[in-house]
């Protein structure tokens, strides 16, 4: 549930609303590019300090805070007159929704299980996906009655209402406040809490493993937003109708809906080098099919190799980082990884806009895209995961201590 919620500040979205917000602002693409890209710039710094706060804190507090600023940001944005304006609610929305929302919700799931944090991250992600997915068709309906205006206020409304009640009185911090082992298994009365292991975010960032599915998922985070940004631009030039165009994420919803839940079966079972593997030859893809996309199948077989490409790829590092780093600074770690990957999406809106207004095509921000996927898809096959454990963290202690 509190995946699906972030939709309002995902771009997928937030994408309804620029088309709007631009007529009645009177603002150009490239300006409300460049306003979503400080914003999501700037959101992305406090990523790290939600991942500290996650693992000093506990999930549950941190919540509370996240959802309170998200709803109240997305309140705000209702009033919204002017650029600066604009790029505020960009900041609050991009910093609490797309990425401390998210970071949250997925790590209270890796720390509540172990044996099966796979398969219950695929399930939580691919309930996320879908919610994230088909946004677009319901604000698309909703902006048309009601006005954007009216629409940002009611998402505010709907996030304070969720997010505060379920954060306070739904969660706990780790299985061991409720007696519990991860997974869901009871502890006898006398037996001690599971030792927590895990390696500090420093030791984390001198793997080349965590700089690879890093880059795997940010790649798809700077694509895969600046596709969906201007993606009912894009495919209307491509002979598609808006409704069509906004009905384009159907199939990336059903494709991320079954990477998603495929990854978290796999990633236990499977080599996680060609597990992103295959994510980055869906992007890469999507960018090819983009260039010559027309009505029809052709924009469905899009839809699809998006949706499984960035799908798959949230499921992947949310799944191995727990495995190979622990969960003892968990938080902080995966903080770095969501500012590093919200950072790279503030980038691709503006480029793609930039480029567009240049040529007046999408086709050459597409072409300028391919080789990243394809690098990260050599790199990942090269990159060994860390041999890192619980005798490892001690060791690191005892070096630390001396």
């Amino acid at each position: 549930m509190l995946v699906a919620l972030t939709a309002p500040g995902q771009t997928a979205a937030v994408s309804m609303f620029v088309d709007p917000m631009i007529s009645d602002l009177g603002l150009s693409r490239s300006a409300v590019s460049t306003a979503y890209l400080v914003g999501t710039l700037t959101g992305a710094v406090a990523m790290p300090w939600a991942g500290r706060a996650l693992d000093r804190f506990g999930v549950r507090r941190v919540l509370v805070v996240i959802g309170l600023v998200f709803g109240a940001a997305l309140c705000a944005m209702a009033a919204v007159s002017s650029i600066v304006g604009l790029t505020a609610g960009f900041v609050a929305i991009r910093m609490a929704g797309q990425g401390a929302l998210g970071l949250a919700a997925t790590t209270v799931v890796a720390l509540w299980f172990e044996r099966r944090r796979g398969t219950a991250l695929g399930l939580v992600g691919a309930i996320g996906a879908g919610a994230i997915s088909s946004a677009p068709l319901l604000l698309e309906t909703l902006i048309a009655d009601w006005g954007w205006r009216r629409v940002w206020f009611a998402e505010g409304v709907v996030v304070l209402a969720v997010v505060l009640p379920v954060a306070w009185f739904a969660l706990r911090d780790r299985p061991a406040d409720l007696g519990q082992h991860p997974d869901g298994t009871t502890r006898d009365g006398d037996s001690a809490p599971p030792p927590q292991w895990g390696v500090t975010r420093a030791v984390a960032l001198r793997t080349p493993f965590f700089w690879v599915v890093t880059g795997g998922i940010s790649a798809c985070g700077l694509l895969g937003t600046a596709i969906n940004f201007h993606q009912v631009s894009l495919l209307t030039e491509r002979g598609l109708t808006a409704t069509a165009a906004a009905a384009n994420f159907l199939p990336q919803t059903a494709a991320s809906l079954v990477a998603t839940l495929a990854m978290g079966l796999l990633v236990d079972r499977v080599d996680s080098r060609m597990l992103m593997t295959l994510s980055m030859a869906a992007l890469l893809g999507a960018l090819v099919l983009g260039t010559t996309i027309a009505p029809g199948l052709s924009a469905v077989v899009f839809g699809l190799l998006l949706g499984a490409g960035s799908g798959g790829m949230r499921t992947l590092e949310a799944a191995t980082f727990p495995r190979y780093f622990g969960t003892l600074h968990i938080g902080s770690i995966r903080g770095a990884v969501t500012a590093i990957n919200v950072g790279a999406t503030a980038f691709g809106p503006l480029m793609f806009a930039t480029l567009h207004d240049l040529t007046g095509s999408y086709t050459p921000a597409l072409l300028a895209s391919l080789p990243l996927p394809l690098l990260i898809a050599a790199a990942a096959l090269f990159a060994r995961p860390p041999a890192i454990g619980p005798a490892a963290t001690a060791t690191e202690r005892e070096m630390t201590h001396h």
